[in-house]
């Protein structure tokens, strides 16, 4: 039917829900030719053809008859027709939910970007020839006869019948010569060649009237809109839209520069609407599939490969470990029988599909043998690569030379730019904008700094990119001084978020915790920040934990009090226990745990309200620090009170690991001189859950489990 159709096509958050089109069932026959009226009233009101731009014909048209429609509900309401037969109303009723498909098709051309108009030409124009026929369908079946009507209002309704039968399918000539010059535009990028200021100045300006800055961003805003909401299901495809998303943007720049009036007052509103990237941040704070995560350094697998005892990693961590000179399994602890390693192609393709489903960003490696990577990236065109360079060139350009007012616009378009796609990341970092950005980094300006860090952040979400952000000389310095002392909380928090996008290479983990500053920084982030910033400094501090050599520096900086505090908290308590869970793999970081006077009854409480990933992480914490913090450590946590109760509980309730888990925990409290005192009957729940016959546990690290914040959907 033609109302789904419209529907499919015309769904955006203000247009009406699907019950809006079964509402007519509702209307009783007393009150359905009130309603009618009353609608028809409302759209011969509201119609204005001079706020139209397209489908002005047909809109006039579609106009035309409903006010011969509502002559004749007038007529109807001063003749009056309560005892008419019910074929009346069932042909009223199905009036109704014409008009009301005619208010919402109006209302969509009225409220739709110009650019979607023109591509969506030949399909809007269906839509209102359909209407047509539906009324003209309608008008031939109405019982006009049961209704004692005038001579001259009949022969309105026949003439209404005569035009309907002549409406044929009406698709505007000059609408589609405009849309044919917009992919005039669009092929010039494909073939490598800049159409002409002058030309995009007549076609965008003079024809389109997208005459600023702010028109030029609804347009923007309304096709990435499209192409979110319909994820595939429309026409033009993906790709071509991001290719006249690409092409409206440079317009935007090309003929409106950057000091035009409000554009940074227009930003300001924008921010408050929409929210900083942190927000994103907070709301994508996913917890990835066990399986997806490399044993070895704990990060989501971009290259799995297996070795020869048939376990998975991350092909960087395992290399690493093997040039370190080890010749067995880190998991297993079995001997390597060759070093080839093989690339897991099926969990390569789960991996992606599962980033796709999550809308986090995956960069695969560059020497990626997967063909099935084309299908599951997004989609980026020729004309889209071309006319983002060109764009990133301007962008780049006013950094480095512009005015101030100039530069903090560049900043903010750089950071819009930079939040889909490895090519336009990789473009903008290849122009050499990180040094620029990195400049306002120190800014003044409010606005310049809060953008240049999260535009950093952005760019640093392509792993090439953290490369280059690392390398630039004074920048990650700079970073940790706006995690200090940004002019903003979002500042401060996205300076955070950048710290974790960068310590996910296992190189720079060192480099991060050894800069002044900034391990101190992310502990002050988690005890006084926001819930947003306190999730994104115990993300980064779990990613610093990972590596050995960064545990006295936990400590030193306060960091292993900051995450025995945040045990309390509701908002980061089962990250931060997955932080910790990792600083008492070694004896040092133990001993610092253990001097902390709430630790284990911190972690003993998570054990009661905990999540079962919480509870993972938990139990491997109290496990680990019984192993590496002596006799001592062991004994406080023997008489943690409740602990075998909850402990039984874990072994019968509790996830794989967790149970797993407890069922080492229960072994060393077993050959404790206490057992028998403090545990009782928790050897029978042990033996029961099946795990006595466990000789050894897997490597600590594949059994923390952590939530990862990514950033996506970037503003």
């Amino acid at each position: 039917m033609a109302s789904a159709a419209i529907f499919s096509s015309l769904r955006r958050p203000r247009s009406p829900s699907l019950d809006a089109f079964l509402a007519p069932v509702e209307v009783s026959n007393g009150a359905v030719l009130g309603i009618l009226r009353a609608i028809s009233a409302e759209l011969l009101a509201s119609f204005n053809k001079k706020t139209l731009f397209f489908q002005v014909k047909n809109c006039r048209n579609l106009i035309r008859k409903i006010q011969v429609i509502s002559v004749l509900l007038d007529a109807f309401h001063e003749v009056g027709f309560l005892a008419t037969a019910s074929t009346v109303f069932m042909c009223l009723k199905e009036l109704y939910l014409l008009l009301y498909r005619s208010k919402l098709l109006i209302d969509y051309v009225r409220g739709s970007s110009k650019l979607w108009l023109l591509l969506q030409n030949h399909f809007i124009s269906g839509n209102f020839h359909d209407l047509n026929q539906e009324i003209s369908t309608l008008l031939d079946v109405f019982p006009l006869g049961e209704i004692d009507l005038s001579e001259d209002i009949k022969e309105h309704f026949e003439l209404l019948c005569k035009q309907s039968r002549k409406s044929r399918l009406f698709i505007d000539k000059h609408d589609d010569l405009l849309r044919f010059k917009l992919y005039h535009f669009l092929n010039e990028f494909e073939s490598g060649r800049i159409p002409e200021r002058a030309a995009l100045h007549s076609f965008i300006v003079e024809k389109l009237r997208i005459c600023d800055v702010e028109s030029c961003r609804n347009e923007i805003e309304f096709l990435e809109e499209q192409t979110v909401n319909h994820d595939g299901d429309i026409e033009p495809t993906a790709s071509v839209l991001n290719g006249f998303v690409a092409l409206i943007r440079y317009c935007r720049f090309l003929l409106f520069r950057f000091e035009d009036e409000g554009e940074l007052g227009d930003w300001n509103r924008k921010k408050i609407k929409k929210g900083m990237i942190t927000q994103e941040i907070a709301d994508a704070f996913i917890a990835i599939p066990k399986d997806f995560c490399c044993p070895v350094s704990l990060d989501l697998m971009r290259d799995p490969v297996i070795v020869s005892t048939g376990q998975t990693y991350e092909r960087s961590s395992i290399a690493r470990w093997m040039q370190e000179g080890h010749c067995t399994c880190p998991k297993t602890g079995q001997m390597l029988v060759h070093t080839k390693l093989v690339p897991n192609r099926a969990l390569r393709n789960l991996i992606m599909q599962w980033c796709m489903a999550n809308d986090i960003p995956y960069d695969p490696p560059e020497n990626s043998d997967y063909p099935s990577e084309c299908a599951l990236a997004a989609s980026m065109s020729n004309a889209a690569i071309e006319a983002t360079k060109v764009t990133a060139h301007l962008l780049v350009e006013q950094l480095a030379n512009g005015t101030p007012r100039a530069k903090t616009v560049a900043a903010m378009e750089i950071r819009l730019l930079a939040k889909t796609g490895r090519e336009n990341r990789a473009c903008i970092a290849e122009l050499g904008a990180v040094p620029l950005l990195k400049r306002l980094l120190s800014s003044e300006d409010v606005l310049a700094q809060e953008n240049s860090v999260t535009a950093i952040l952005n760019l640093s979400i392509y792993d090439k990119n953290k490369r280059l952000i690392m390398e630039v000389e004074g920048c990650l310095e700079a970073i940790v001084e706006v995690l200090r002392y940004g002019h903003t909380v979002e500042a401060r928090e996205n300076a955070a978020a950048t710290l974790f996008s960068l310590s996910a290479v296992h190189e720079y983990k060192k480099a991060i915790a050894d800069q002044e500053w900034a391990v101190e920084s992310l502990a002050g982030l988690l005890r006084e920040g926001t819930p947003r910033g306190k999730k994104d400094a115990v993300t980064a501090l779990f990613n610093l934990s990972t590596h050995n050599d960064n545990c006295s520096r936990m400590i030193d900086s306060g960091a292993v009090t900051a995450l025995v505090e945040a045990l309390e908290s509701e908002v980061v308590s089962e990250e931060a226990a997955g932080a910790l869970a990792l600083i008492v793999r070694q004896p040092l970081g133990a001993a610092a745990v253990a001097s902390e006077e709430m630790a284990v009854a911190g972690l003993i409480g998570m054990m009661r309200w905990g999540t079962p990933r919480g509870k993972e992480n938990v139990v491997a914490a109290l496990l680990e620090l019984c192993r590496s913090g002596g006799a001592a450590a062991t004994e406080r946590v023997l008489k943690a009170p409740a602990l075998a109760g909850l402990l039984q509980t874990l072994l019968f309730t509790g996830t794989k690991r967790a149970r797993r888990k407890a069922a080492s925990l229960a072994r060393v409290f077993q050959r404790s001189e206490n057992a028998q005192l403090h545990l009782g009957g928790l050897g029978v729940g042990y033996a029961f859950a099946g795990n006595s016959g466990v000789a050894r546990d897997a490597t600590f690290a594949a059994d923390v489990s952590m939530p990862m914040s990514i950033s996506l959907h970037v503003l």
